[in-house]
């Protein structure tokens, strides 16, 4: 691997390769063993920095944005399932239950209107 007169030149440059050579079908590094321990062992530093920003006002997009994706990677349900029932709420568009894969469903939230199938709720 080239890495003379390169602009990277990093350690983990090799350790990418090896990620990639020990599984071609790597979808995210953050799956590879040795940069998930990385990624794990330094969270609560990540972390405390991006929280120390915030409190003195100094801006980190690419730091918090990282670290966000990071959360959301590790997660199977997020709060973000929240939209499903909104989009449901305002426009009938169902959910699916997490108790029952497969099975989508909508609620009448407001308990008005008559019909409350996608091409005909009325609330």
């Amino acid at each position: 691997m080239w890495r003379g007169g390169c602009i990277i030149r990093s350690v983990f440059l090799g350790k990418i390769k090896d990620a990639y050579q020990n599984n071609p079908a790597l979808e995210n590094l953050l799956f590879d063993p040795f940069f998930q321990k990385a990624t794990a062992d330094a969270q609560d530093s990540w972390r405390e920095v991006i929280a120390q920003a915030v409190t003195m006002g100094i801006p980190t997009p690419a730091l918090s944005t990282a670290l966000n994706f990071y959360d959301g990677l590790r997660h199977e349900i997020l709060p973000a399932n929240l939209l499903q029932a909104q989009r449901d709420y305002f426009g009938a568009h169902t959910y699916e239950l997490l108790d029952a894969p497969g099975k989508w469903v909508h609620t009448n939230w407001t308990g008005k209107g008559g019909n409350v199938s996608a091409s005909t709720y009325d609330a």
